[in-house]
């Protein structure tokens, strides 16, 4: 049997996270994102009408409909070209943004260049950010290949995910992430789009924040615990599952991770904030931005939903997400998203009776 290339194992494994992601319980399993223990106050006088309700933000310089962004997905196989092009002509309709995967696999070959510039094609007009792993950025020299991956999807920024836990654990991971602050600084200095920089699922903390600032990031997704575990992901692709599974729970719950960002914004240092990490559903993105995100991103409940409704039953699910966003502004007083912003959320912990106790 012929050797295995490099791009033929990414391809391989890109594929079988969809499918994992999709076909099991990857949940985490202890812990929660914190955001179910949020509630709005109720505001019995909104003094507003629903239909005045304006959800309209702006986001890399273009008009979204929604404060709303469906997660870097997928991407480097043959059967991620319909998945790419469906997400993106849903995103488009619905005027939201859009990331693609980890397109490490089209620096190793040109052969699924497509399941990645198809986005583009079918969303001419809405952000979309493209995405390389913290591991590739660090062996960096220069911004020629960053480059050319975001041109490949015709980005609006370019996305550098860390993901340190996932290469520990990965079985042909590569957890060599010295470089990586310097490989970011030179990116934010030398592509000519924005650079975001996101966990995929174990959050950012106020150091490491602080840290992507010093360097000049501008856009920060935190991307906390409790939606999709990674740990997990990699525990069912490994033969010996034992090492995984302890680090099931690894990470920053994402209430945590958004409220600690917030107050680094509050001390002046100016970033966007995205809020990503188990997001889902409307109320848990409305809670995010009263909380001080721009936006909320979602991935795993989006993919699940194209697939098993096909392009529809993800445009019912924005839709049902638009009607939550607006719920909750509509039942705060809050006619537009900087309203939302000084939204009052309380934190409910439960008696040992199991009631809630009154929000103070």
């Amino acid at each position: 049997m012929p050797r295995r290339s490099p791009g033929h194992r990414t391809t391989s494994r890109k594929k079988e996270h969809v499918e994992i992601t999709l076909g099991k319980d990857v949940r985490f399993r202890g812990k929660t994102t914190g955001l179910e223990r949020l509630e709005f106050v109720h505001n019995a006088l909104p003094e507003l009408n629903f239909d005045d309700i304006d959800t309209r933000t702006r986001f890399l310089g273009k008009e979204l409909a929604l404060p709303l962004m469906v997660s870097c997905m997928t991407g480097g196989y043959a059967g991620a070209l319909s998945i790419n092009r469906d997400l993106a002509s849903v995103c488009e309709s619905a005027r939201i943004a859009l990331g693609v995967g980890s397109q490490r696999q089209a620096l190793e070959d040109t052969r699924y260049h497509r399941t990645f510039s198809v986005v583009r094609e079918a969303a001419p007009s809405i952000p979309v950010v493209g995405n390389i792993g913290a591991a590739e950025v660090a062996l960096m020299k220069d911004p020629s290949a960053a480059q050319r991956l975001a041109e490949l999807v015709g980005a609006d920024a370019f996305a550098v995910h860390l993901n340190p836990l996932q290469e520990f654990l990965q079985p042909e991971g590569n957890p060599a992430f010295r470089g990586v602050l310097g490989g970011i600084a030179m990116l934010v200095r030398a592509l000519p789009v924005p650079v975001i920089v996101k966990e995929i699922g174990a959050g950012l903390s106020p150091g490491v924040i602080r840290r992507l600032l010093d360097a000049g990031v501008g856009i920060i997704d935190v991307a906390g615990a409790g939606g999709t575990s990674w740990a997990g992901v990699e525990a069912l692709r490994r033969k010996d599952r034992a090492e995984a599974e302890l680090f099931w729970d690894w990470g920053i719950p994402t209430a945590n991770a958004v409220a600690d960002a917030a107050r680094i914004r509050a001390e002046g240092r100016e970033f966007t904030l995205i809020a990503s990490g188990g997001i889902a559903s409307g109320l848990d993105a409305a809670k995010c931005i009263a909380m001080g995100a721009d936006i909320a991103a979602s991935a795993r409940p989006l993919l699940a939903a194209l697939k098993n409704g096909g392009r529809a039953g993800l445009r019912k699910l924005i839709d049902a997400w638009s009607r939550e966003i607006r719920g909750a502004m509509f039942l705060t007083g809050s006619a537009g998203l900087c309203d939302l912003k000084t939204a009052q959320l309380v934190s409910y912990k439960k008696h040992d009776t199991g009631e809630f106790p009154p929000a103070v």
